[in-house]
């Protein structure tokens, strides 16, 4: 269990990040169109998940803004942007904004993608949302970077997440 904090304030996660150097399991998440999405469909790209607890807050809304902007410039790589919003949510919201570099996924079902990745709140107003975090995967789905943001009001350390592409 992670231990992270919201406004100061000390809350938990489900378990802690998969290891760098270890493969990321695979996933069934929720596109915007409602069709079903895995890890396999983005074989042989580099994939920067992009993990939050809902597009609707600041934060959140500012992390796909800057991966959307990063992604443009990426070769071979591809922005995932998950939350358990409803793909409804993140439809409208990469509409609003012009979005088009980052495929958002929904975890909105079962929440299972959160629950196997140590990403899920336990307890706090946030209970049940997926923590702020960042997983960086190389062509062959093995991870090489991660990050647990600290403060779930707190951006993610988008250089570092980046440096490693």
């Amino acid at each position: 269990m992670a231990s992270i904090t919201l406004g100061g304030n000390p809350i938990h996660t489900s378990g802690q990040l998969p290891a760098v150097g270890t493969k990321l399991s695979d996933f069934k998440l929720i596109n915007t169109d409602l069709s079903d999405v895995s890890l396999g469909d983005f074989s042989g790209k580099k994939v920067v998940l992009n993990i939050f607890p809902s597009i609707d807050t600041g934060t959140c809304a500012a992390s796909v803004r800057k991966f959307n902007e990063s992604a443009s410039q990426l070769d071979n790589t591809t922005v995932l942007c998950i939350s358990r919003d409803l793909p409804f949510a993140q439809k409208r919201f990469c509409g609003a904004e012009g979005l088009e570099n980052v495929v958002n996924l929904s975890d909105f079902k079962n929440g299972d993608f959160g629950k196997n990745n140590g990403l899920e709140i336990t307890d706090g107003p946030l209970a049940g949302l997926h923590s702020r975090a960042i997983i960086v995967l190389d062509e062959k789905g093995t991870i090489i970077h991660t990050e647990q943001v600290a403060e779930i009001a707190d951006e993610p350390n988008y250089e570092a997440a980046l440096a490693v592409l």
